[in-house]
């Protein structure tokens, strides 16, 4: 038993320990049906405190040789499963989290030969599990292990979290090389394959295409954007996070709204476990994924000037999802060259949700929306944007209170100030700059665009979750009168929506011309 090498399993424990803990040992369902297949060097990417790495925890306490845990995992789901023991603790795992080995050898100032720094750690714990096999000093991880391998037969389980770190820190070239030597190794000889039962490495970006991946292209890929089996896995699903609101007492539909969005695949999203378990813990919804970064990662790429970026950004944050090109992606740093680079550079972040059959993207919730504005609430490209929303709360007030003639004024700026002037006639970014212009309306309501109700859709329902404002129904004109808009809602019974809402009903009736590019409203209270 090592640190490195057949690791015990006191780090799963203390997850076990934890009083807010989600069940998600089925995952080791799923790699037991890879183990010693064609298919068993798996890479998953998910964003940054996903749970990745309380999931190498588990894996690695299930398969090492230096645990005996049975009565745990007997009693988790993976216990329902039958077989669910045939691989237990059967396994010599090495286990790597290469950020922590980084950052040591930062400190000890040995970030120039941290390949060897691990090598000779895992040269040490060789010796010691296995005294009567002789290693050269100057051996390989490699070669230690076909050193094992081929003496007794036994085989080893390669678990790398945050491998992708080096790539992350664009750390000199010298040392990045000699990292794709050490992967090249150990996952690319055909020789070493057959000793490796199972390969299991994670990251926040996958694999980079135009430096590693003929290092690693024997792996499959389970991303963000192609989640496959492990699409529930990794993070929270809507089912785990409603049992932990019924027994915690949390308001299911409020933590949602601030955490859900992430679309997995046609029936799974997920939240992220960090925020989930922080609510629950302070009894307060509010942003903590984000603190556990800087927004100026995210800044720095939607400032960037690639054509349509701006736009796309207004509309994003004003709730739209905007389409996006997610193949051309390289996976690396300097291959950010234009705005569906960014956007799916984004996506692997988990600043953005990527919805496959449209192939589009939007902000997955309220936590990340807030931080897009942080984002931008500084930077002069978006100064005009920025004074839409922090106009939005008393446009709400005003539209409460019914007073029509601030309304029209305040969609008079916000349709010209951040709509672009060649597509300022267009109704959907029409529709768009409305949704920016109740910004702070997020804040009360659930905010629901096209939303199928009597004869027809309803350009926009506001739903409050909050107690004694009313609720609103807002229909959209071009080059009518607003009370052809409150005539249409009515005519096409647009409020029969709300039919389960009791309280106060706002009709808004909305209108604009493309010649004055002035605005109409007219507001009628039920």
């Amino acid at each position: 038993m090592g640190l490195y090498l057949n690791p015990n399993a006191d780090a799963f424990q203390m997850g076990l320990n934890t009083e807010i803990y989600v069940d998600k040992s089925l995952i080791l369902s799923e790699l037991n049906k890879l183990v010693g297949s064609q298919e068993n060097f798996v890479c998953i990417s998910r964003p940054r405190r996903f749970g990745k790495s309380m999931a190498g925890n588990m894996i690695s306490a299930y398969y090492s040789k230096g645990c005996d845990i049975r009565e745990p995992f007997s009693r988790m789901k993976l216990g329902q499963v039958p077989d669910y023991d045939k691989y237990l603790n059967k396994f010599n795992v090495i286990k790597l989290d290469l950020n922590g080995w980084y950052q040591k050898a930062i400190n000890e100032d040995r970030e120039k030969c941290l390949v060897n720094y691990i090598q000779t750690a895992l040269l040490n714990e060789f010796r010691k599990e296995f005294p009567s096999i002789s290693f050269e000093d100057d051996s390989s991880l490699a070669t230690d292990i076909l050193n094992v391998y081929g003496q007794t037969g036994e085989k080893f389980v390669i678990i790398i979290d945050e491998y992708d770190v080096l790539i992350r820190e664009r750390v000199p070239d010298e040392l990045f090389q000699d990292y794709l030597s050490f992967l090249n190794s150990l996952f690319k000889d055909t020789t070493i394959r057959p000793a490796i039962a199972l390969a299991y490495i994670t990251g926040i970006i996958p694999i980079v295409r135009d430096k590693i991946q003929s290092k690693l292209n024997e792996f499959i890929e389970y991303t963000m954007l192609r989640p496959r089996q492990f699409a529930g896995m990794i993070g929270f699903t809507e089912e785990e996070v409603r049992d932990l609101c019924e027994t915690y007492d949390m308001d299911y539909d409020e933590c949602l709204r601030w955490y859900d969005g992430y679309r997995m695949s046609d029936t799974i999203r997920v939240c992220n476990p960090l925020s989930i378990v922080s609510a629950i813990r302070d009894r307060e919804y509010d942003s903590y994924w984000s603190t556990t970064g800087s927004f100026e990662a995210l800044r720095d790429y939607i400032l960037m000037d690639f054509e349509g970026i701006r736009q796309d950004v207004i509309k994003m944050i004003s709730g739209e999802s905007v389409p996006v090109n997610v193949l051309k992606y390289q996976n690396t740093m300097e291959s950010i060259n234009s705005k569906d680079n960014v956007f799916t550079y984004l996506i692997h972040l988990g600043y953005l949700c990527y919805n496959r059959k449209e192939k589009t993207c939007s902000i997955p919730n309220e936590e990340v929306r807030i931080e897009w504005i942080n984002s931008i609430e500084d930077s002069a490209d978006y100064k005009k944007v920025m004074a839409v929303v922090n106009a939005s709360k008393k446009l709400l007030d005003d539209t409460i209170q019914g007073n029509e003639e601030a309304v029209a004024r305040a969609l008079d700026a916000a349709h010209t100030e951040v709509t672009n002037p060649l597509t300022y006639n267009d109704e959907h970014c029409f529709q768009s700059a409305i949704c920016l212009a109740y910004f702070y309306a997020n804040t009360r309501y659930t905010l629901v665009k096209e939303l199928p109700t009597g004869k027809g859709y309803a350009d926009l329902v506001l739903i409050p979750y909050l107690p004694n404002i009313p609720a609103m129904v807002i229909e959209l004109k071009h080059n009518k009168s607003a009370e052809s808009a409150l005539r249409q809602i009515k005519e096409k019974n647009y409020c029969q929506a709300l039919n389960n809402y009791k309280g106060d009903l706002l009709f808004v009736g909305i209108s604009y011309d493309e010649k004055t590019k002035e605005h109409q409203c007219k507001i009628e209270r039920l």
